[in-house]
């Protein structure tokens, strides 16, 4: 969780409730269609959304007895038959999105979210085989689709993965039929955070652990559902003996804490998550129990610009508590978006919008977008080909990269 994003929920509670909106409101069209990076694996890639209720677990954010989530499976495809990507976020939770958003110089309310579509095909025929299942969590407030890069890259490699979004923490989840809930997150902050640039450690910490849990709680839930709610034609597809899980910033931080508590996920990755229940990279304390209990399966650590175990506190204490293989990297010139789709949409909306160039800068930073995803497809498929397929990577996350200057490796 950055000062960044807390700052915005916090700032967002007055303008945003736990009600639904409706699902026909929609951005501003500024900004027209925006184009994410094709995936470069030899499959298409296929897509289908489901529902997925706990009805045993009531849920922690507001008063019903059960827990409802959305999440969305791609997978390598036979082929394409011609049809549409699936758009990125559906009109309600585009609409939401815009409002939570908070990208530095960026008027989010002129960009038409709903009109990006991904490359991954709903109703696509999946293609023969069982592959590894890696599961995504989004970052605080983003939603589960925020990462259709990295996703929709992986699947065209031969891996299913399955996108969790987490109700009421997401800024907008849209459910069949149309109904959108929305994020609770603004107004849980403001309660304990009234002042976005003073806030109190001893209050934020229980807060930010409510939310962890709830999100492990999610996963386990998902992991333990998924081969019953598949369809007939996918549930051969996942290999549920072979799970990795990938996060950024708070889905970072809940991929390694669902790694600890479920020994059915065998590596994970952390793209920018403080594993402590802080508010900055450089607090110290509120460690989680991943962090001072280490892990004993691989696991990989990629920072924006000057995130290091040195710098982050929390990452020190989980690298120097774990048992099992672990690297660390950074890109020079990152931000911390840089490990989302905005990395790539940032750029064109700031040209179509004719932003000044620090509006790029300063969400994604100065490293040039192409080579930030080059770099991130790169080791998160060299990561899980290593440890979920065993497969040798020829050192490659070992480092140094030398023709690949801006990665820099850290221990």
């Amino acid at each position: 969780m950055q000062t960044r994003r807390a700052a915005v929920l916090s700032a967002a509670a007055a303008a945003l409730s736990a009600v639904s909106i409706p699902a026909a409101s929609a951005a501003p069209r500024g900004t027209g269609r925006l184009r994410l990076p094709a995936p470069s694996g030899p499959y298409a890639v296929g897509t289908v959304a489901l529902r997925l209720v706990d009805t045993v677990r009531p849920d922690p954010w507001v008063a019903q007895p059960y827990r409802e989530l959305m999440v969305s499976l791609r997978y390598p495809a036979a082929r394409t038959g011609g049809r549409p990507g699936a758009p990125q976020m559906l009109p309600g939770e585009a609409a939401g999105f815009a409002e939570l958003a908070g990208y530095t110089g960026v008027p989010a309310a002129e960009v038409d979210w709903a009109a990006t579509l991904t490359h991954a095909h709903p109703g696509t025929p999946p293609a023969a085989g069982c592959f590894p299942l890696v599961l995504y969590s989004p970052g605080a407030g983003d939603p589960r689709s925020l990462n259709s890069t990295l996703c929709d890259d992986l699947a065209s490699r031969g891996y299913a993965v399955l996108a969790v979004d987490h109700t009421y923490d997401a800024a907008a989840v849209e459910f069949p039929g149309g109904r959108v809930e929305r994020s609770v997150l603004p107004a849980e902050f403001a309660e304990v955070v009234p002042d976005p640039e003073h806030p109190d450690p001893a209050r934020v910490a229980p807060l930010l652990r409510k939310v962890l849990q709830a999100r492990v709680a999610d996963v386990r839930f998902v992991l333990d559902r998924l081969p019953q709610a598949l369809p007939p034609s996918l549930r051969d597809l996942p290999d549920f003996g072979r799970v990795g899980m990938f996060g950024q910033s708070a889905g970072g931080f809940t991929a390694l804490q669902a790694m600890y508590e479920d020994p059915r996920i065998a590596a994970g990755a952390n793209f920018d998550g403080v594993t402590a229940y802080v508010m900055d990279d450089p607090d110290r304390g509120y460690l989680s129990p991943v962090a001072e209990g280490g892990l004993d399966r691989p696991f990989l650590l990629v920072g924006k610009d000057g995130n290091t175990r040195r710098t982050v506190p929390s990452w020190d204490a989980l690298w120097r508590h774990s048992r099992g293989w672990h690297r660390g990297l950074s890109l020079v010139g990152a931000e911390h978006a840089t490990y989302t789709d905005a990395e790539t949409l940032i750029p064109q909306i700031a040209r179509r919008l004719h932003l000044p160039a620090d509006a790029v800068t300063a969400n994604v930073g100065t490293v040039d977008p192409w080579r930030a995803v080059r770099d991130q497809r790169v080791c998160l498929a060299a990561f899980f080909d290593r440890w979920l397929r065993g497969r040798d990577d020829h050192g490659l996350l070992d480092g140094p990269w030398p023709h690949h200057p801006e990665v820099r490796f850290f221990s």
